[in-house]
């Protein structure tokens, strides 16, 4: 194999894939991933605050039944493998978009794959605040809600965003699996060429390319987190 992948064929067919198709794929890449992740973190930043806050000694206390549900639905939906619930989740993406196939369509289980690892970041980070914090907020009579959004949530700021950073990171990993299914982006063009074709050279530049995309999102993730440290200043 390795003695073909420099090849002047392998070559030109490699510039040519390099030219015409890696720009619409790093775009559909990181169009996808930023959207996925938004869509996650929507749903998934009010699961992690209930998770905390709804807790017997929360801000929140919610019906223990009620807790125990949320909980067991998180922990399902994070034990489903990527690539199953992809196919999992074929008729609600098809009701949702239209179709199970292309680029928009992998949004959906994207979505539905991160927000429960998404809720489970925020809880971490809630939990980090300083409970004497808190306990002063009560004692100066605020609400469970100005608590959660003036305290719980600006003091987690950075650990929020650092947490968002994982997430962003692990939604491109799954975006790239979703070419398996149709998907477009860097991991359709991975496996079109180097798993059907067996044109390595071009699989490699692809993944090449997602390592580039993680390393940019994990350096911007960790500056406005850092820039975001109150404790650091």
């Amino acid at each position: 194999m390795l003695d073909r992948l420099f090849t002047p064929e392998t070559l030109q067919e490699a510039w040519m894939v390099l030219k015409t198709q890696i720009p619409l794929a790093i775009w559909e890449t990181v169009y996808v991933t930023v959207l996925s992740t938004a869509f996650a973190i929507v749903l998934g930043l009010p699961l992690g605050v209930l998770l905390v806050a709804g807790e017997k000694n929360g801000v929140l206390p919610l019906p223990k039944g009620l807790m125990h549900v949320l909980n067991v639905v998180i922990n399902l939906l994070r034990s489903v493998p990527f690539l199953i619930l992809m196919i999992m989740v074929f008729p609600l993406t098809r009701l949702i978009v239209g179709t199970t196939v292309g680029t928009v369509a992998s949004i959906v289980p994207l979505v539905i794959a991160a927000f429960p690892f998404v809720a489970r970041l925020v809880e971490s980070s809630l939990r980090e605040v300083n409970p004497n914090i808190i306990e002063a907020a009560q004692s100066m009579g605020a609400s469970p809600m100005q608590i959660i959004c003036k305290v719980m949530i600006p003091e987690s700021v950075p650990s929020l965003i650092s947490n968002a950073t994982i997430a962003i990171t692990t939604i491109l990993g799954y975006s790239a699996m979703s070419g398996i299914i149709g998907g477009g982006g860097l991991g359709k063009i991975a496996i079109n060429y180097g798993y059907y074709r067996y044109k390595f050279l071009v699989m490699l530049i692809a993944v090449i390319l997602l390592i580039v995309l993680v390393q940019i999102f994990q350096s911007v993730g960790t500056r406005i987190a850092v820039r975001s440290d109150k404790r650091l200043k």
